[in-house]
């Protein structure tokens, strides 16, 4: 089946479904190093770097007649800006503009749907879209969907579940053809609790971040970089025990906490020496190890941030193909 990506980001969700078989003809970003990135990592794909509010129907619908087919079923995945849902922005209001976001790519969906055989949508977001003052939202996409004839449910998964070495809660919004018969269920997929200690023990030191650093001068894997720990915190450890967001100190034998950084809070390696690379990050993250994120120190960190860790993208593109 064909798949429509929006807001790809660096492509978990992609990689999950690509995995389980499914053909991501199009990916659509407004991250010009996203839209690198996916290039890069599927090459067979059509990834297109574009404002989805600035593009409009006309335009969405203009490039999906030149790089989807109409007589085959088509599902689509993605998932929206969440920083105006996030319990992490204290600033978050109801009106936050990034937040009608959610709602156009809901309304995008049914314009598509009266050209294209649309069998299946999935709809990723943070816990917060739930929260009271943005309850009204989630309940217009839920609302919406079924006004359209979707079959929808939604969930509450965690990464750990899905083999991912990392405590991270998403909302996951399925919506399934109205005709389809069977419901999807995910208790039966929960794997073994992945550490930290299992994913990135033993990696070797990473390249520090310098003026001008080339992708060459980084060593054992192109994303194996992090910032000089120029913090005295990691010159005397103790500093740390006041546990702040800035200075998260991650545990080798717990699952890390969930991998969504502000530019200066990248967690803190267990040896509390200096903060995880990007490498270790998208490992946490469920990345294979042949995975590439393209784009500057800063375009990384927030590509790995937003990713969908792809081992739970994969669980929900299975489900999903079980009841096609």
């Amino acid at each position: 089946m064909q798949v429509l990506s929006l807001f790809c980001g660096a492509g978990g969700l992609d990689l999950g479904f690509k995995s389980e078989g499914y053909n991501i003809r199009l990916a659509i970003d407004n991250s010009v190093a996203a839209i690198a990135t996916h290039m890069h990592n599927f090459p067979k794909s059509v990834a297109i770097q574009a404002d989805i509010i600035e593009l409009g129907k006309d335009g969405l619908l203009e490039l999906c007649e030149k790089y989807l087919k109409k007589n085959e079923p088509l599902g689509i995945i993605g998932g929206p800006p969440c920083q105006g849902f996030s319990r992490s922005n204290i600033k978050s209001e109801i009106n936050d503009p990034r937040n009608k976001l959610a709602l156009i790519y809901i309304e995008l969906i049914g314009e598509l749907k009266k050209i294209y055989d649309v069998n299946f949508i999935v709809f990723e977001n943070v816990l917060g879209i739930k929260d009271k003052k943005h309850i009204k939202t989630y309940n217009d996409i839920i609302q919406n969907l079924e006004e359209i004839n979707f079959k929808v449910s939604s969930f509450v998964l965690n990464a750990r579940d899905f083999g991912v070495a990392q405590d991270r809660k998403r909302v996951i919004i399925i919506a399934l053809k109205g005709k389809t018969q069977g419901n999807i269920s995910f208790k039966d997929t929960i794997s073994k609790l992945k550490t930290v200690k299992d994913v990135i023990y033993g990696l070797p030191e990473p390249t520090y971040f310098r003026r001008n650093i080339d992708v060459s001068d980084i060593f054992h894997h192109p994303n194996h970089w992090t910032m000089v720990p120029k913090s005295q915190k990691f010159k005397d450890n103790s500093l740390m025990d006041k546990k702040t967001r800035s200075f998260r100190v991650i545990c080798w034998d717990k699952p890390s906490p969930t991998v969504a950084y502000g530019n200066r809070e990248i967690h803190v390696h267990p040896d509390k020496k200096r903060r995880l690379s990007i490498f270790e990050s998208m490992l946490l993250q469920g990345f294979p190890k042949n995975f590439e994120i393209k784009g500057n120190f800063s375009q990384q960190v927030t590509q790995v941030s937003n990713a969908v860790p792809p081992p739970m993208a994969k669980i929900i593109a299975k489900k999903i193909k079980i009841l096609d």
